[in-house]
């Protein structure tokens, strides 16, 4: 799952692969800000077929949250 994040960060942020790790904030370690966020989780849903509410968006300041909330939802790579 977390290749697979990476892999959209990248992508769409233009990111170094080597920083995309599951400590990284979005905000502090890669500079994400709310529209990228929101730009990341749309590619999510449209990867996985799977809807996250913009409630939980809030919740996600790391790559490793956002590995775990797919994970507690069952959604795998």
């Amino acid at each position: 799952m977390l290749e697979k994040i990476r892999e959209i960060l990248v992508e769409q942020l233009d990111l170094d692969p080597e920083e995309v790790v599951e400590s990284a904030s979005f905000r502090d370690d890669l500079g994400v800000d709310s529209l990228d966020l929101y730009e990341l989780l749309m590619s999510i849903e449209e990867e996985y077929g799977f809807e996250v509410p913009a409630e939980d968006m809030a919740e996600l300041e790391t790559v490793g949250d956002v590995v775990n909330y797919l994970a507690d939802r069952g959604i795998e790579a």
